[in-house]
């Protein structure tokens, strides 16, 4: 069983995640953040990966603390379930069109924490969510699940489509990254005989 299980408590938030890397994309999340809410549950979705999220936060301060914490549990879920990493396909890669939004994501699950980000937002929320919290979220992932990340929009206008296409073009990435590979073994997928570290 590839699952993962956090719970993570400061003063600032207490977050329950776990997940499923062999799951078929259930979803269950609720970060009192309705868009961002909805981001995860695209994730899910798409990578066919199961998330269980749920977030105390202080949002009568600010969405940063929620954004930011949810995100480093979601990626230690996930480098939890990985564990040695041994028989994954290791990379990923995805374009992801929305109406008129072309974004493309690709990332290695190689232990080296990384994240490229060239996209942009032309308003500052999308419902309740401040945009500027998005590129933090994705940059929290990569940290904490330990993978190098490039996010990159191609083109597009509306910013839900943008956001939308960057989140599902992540889900298709790390689904390809994280199916085992019959024709390795179980053998970890670097010449180093590990990854990170």
């Amino acid at each position: 069983m590839r699952t993962g299980t956090i719970e993570r408590n400061t003063t600032e938030t207490a977050i329950h995640v776990t997940v499923d890397l062999d799951g078929t994309g259930k979803y269950a999340v609720e970060t009192g953040i309705g868009f961002l809410d909805h981001m995860v549950e695209q994730f899910s979705r798409h990578s066919l990966i199961d998330v269980t999220m749920k977030v105390e936060g202080d949002l009568h301060i600010d969405q940063h603390h929620t954004t930011e914490d949810s995100a480093i549990a979601l990626g230690q879920a996930l480098a939890q379930a990985l564990g040695d990493k041994g028989g994954i396909a290791r990379y990923g890669s995805a374009y992801s069109p929305m109406d008129e939004t072309l974004a493309r994501v690709a990332l290695d699950i190689s232990g080296r924490p990384y994240l490229v980000w060239k996209a942009g937002f032309t308003q500052e929320k999308l419902g309740e969510w401040d945009t500027e919290l998005i590129e933090h979220w994705f940059h929290s992932v990569a940290q904490a699940a330990g993978i190098t990340l490039h996010c990159e929009l191609l083109y597009g206008q509306n910013n839900h489509h943008i956001c939308e296409a960057l989140y599902k073009g992540f889900a298709r990435a790390m689904r390809q990254a994280v199916e085992i590979d019959p024709r390795k073994r179980g053998a970890v997928p670097s010449t180093k005989g590990q990854l990170g570290g």
